[in-house]
């Protein structure tokens, strides 16, 4: 009897899946495209608007301060419109925003412009975090948090070889750049999933028709179980929990890693010695495929071993290691690639693994704004790294010192990792 309900709960989170996951994935994707479309982007407008690295990086990393001043606000708001509508109004104006990108020409545009898009697109992120933890038991969410996030890997594989084909096959058309084209074309499917996250995404378990009032009962029982052993917070101490605040460090240097990927994948190729962009899109995608891989192994390794915190610490170190020695390689491109492979593998792979760790201690309504507070300070990595890394550029004149710094931020995070020790309640 035991076996027939296990497999009678299978098959119910199966369908739980099958109906959520596709619909936030193909979001999330196009989230991190638009987000991240800047660092193929680089590779035409600077020499074109004549900016310097450290305008590049400034600019890139003007989005997460406007996704830090609103990320907060957001998903409380949420709560009280619901994630279907303000979900579908999160995609619809940061496609638009993404989509003016193309009429940057001064440096101050470009600052306004990708400070709009990190308005637009804050609560996105810890929103759909948040709506997973009230569909998902603790024991699924390692597996599910990195089917979602192989969003962040999936544009990568997909927004590459777009992006580079983009640059080298549109520049010119209708007297428009290929960097023009790159952020039209890309903002297009972005507006599209608005409109479908306005009709196919439900609430809550409760607003789920497709539903039986047996299968809300069950996966509702399951989260219950959970909410015994956690801590709800109050309001006011999210922003001064002690746990909360490491959480927020731990992820800062976690991000860090991410973003010094994300913006700056494709340069670190060129220096390896490709100057073709078609075929630094294609050579980024191997990375990116890797690290999907690497997700799905590490989620389900997690899960299956009901430990995060050791999964996380030594993928973080084991992503450093890769991503300083693809330094040292960087005369042999067969061997950076694979290393720069391996290294974005496990650098991605310790952003899902992490939002374990807060979704493990707390719960409760005010677990929305905690989320968003830590990926609020956390996400301001994502200013700090590339303003950081364009400056030592210009400064040195080679990209090694901000590897180095990545590098550095991931061992800093794995060592806090392992000091973390949530107290939970009986």
């Amino acid at each position: 009897m035991a076996l027939s309900i296990d497999k009678r709960e299978q098959q119910l989170y199966r369908k739980v899946s099958w109906r959520i996951i596709p619909i936030l994935l193909t979001a999330y994707i196009l989230a991190y495209l638009d987000r991240i479309n800047i660092g193929f982007a680089k590779l035409q407008m600077l020499d074109e608007l004549h900016f310097s690295e450290t305008i590049y990086g400034l600019g890139a990393g003007m989005f997460f301060i406007g996704y830090f001043l609103f990320e907060v606000p957001s998903n409380l708001i949420m709560l009280r419109v619901g994630a279907r509508r303000w979900m579908a109004r999160i995609m619809l104006s940061w496609g638009i925003i993404s989509g003016c990108m193309m009429l940057v020409s001064t440096p101050s545009m470009f600052y306004l412009l990708r400070f709009l898009l990190g308005l637009a697109e804050a609560g996105f992120f810890p929103g759909v975090i948040y709506y997973l933890s009230i569909w998902y038991p603790e024991a699924r969410r390692g597996r599910i948090y990195a089917l979602f996030m192989t969003g962040v890997a999936i544009s990568g594989v997909i927004g590459g070889p777009l992006s580079g084909w983009i640059l080298h096959s549109l520049s010119g058309v209708h007297n428009l750049a290929g960097w023009q084209w790159l952020f039209i074309i890309e903002a297009v499917p972005s507006i599209v999933m608005g409109g479908v996250l306005l009709f196919t995404l439900d609430d809550s378990i409760y607003a789920a028709r497709w539903l039986s009032p047996n299968e809300k009962q069950r996966l509702l029982a399951n989260l219950q179980t959970d909410k015994r052993s956690k801590v709800t917070l109050k309001l006011k101490q999210v922003f001064t929990s002690p746990v909360i605040w490491k959480l927020s460090c731990i992820y800062f240097c976690f991000s860090i890693g991410l973003y010094g990927v994300g913006f700056w994948l494709p340069t670190i190729i060129k220096n390896a010695g490709v100057n073709d962009n078609l075929t630094i899109g294609i050579l980024s995608s191997i990375s990116y495929a890797t690290a999907v891989v690497a997700m799905l192994l590490l989620g389900r390794s997690s899960d299956k071993h009901n430990e995060r915190r050791w999964h996380l610490a030594l993928t973080a170190l084991a992503g450093s290691c890769c991503l300083w020695w693809s330094v040292a390689a960087s005369d042999n491109l067969a061997v950076a690639i694979i290393l720069l492979s391996l290294a974005t593998g496990a650098i991605l792979s310790v952003i899902p693994l992490f939002w374990s760790l807060p979704t493990t201690a707390l719960s409760g309504a005010t677990m929305a704004a905690a989320i968003a507070w830590i990926n609020s300070l956390g996400g301001l990595a994502g200013f700090v790294c590339p303003y950081l890394i364009g400056f030592l550029k210009d400064f040195t004149g080679n990209m090694e010192d901000g590897v180095y710094f990545i590098c550095l931020s991931l061992v800093v995070g794995a060592f806090l990792t392992l000091s973390f020790k949530p107290k939970v309640r009986n």
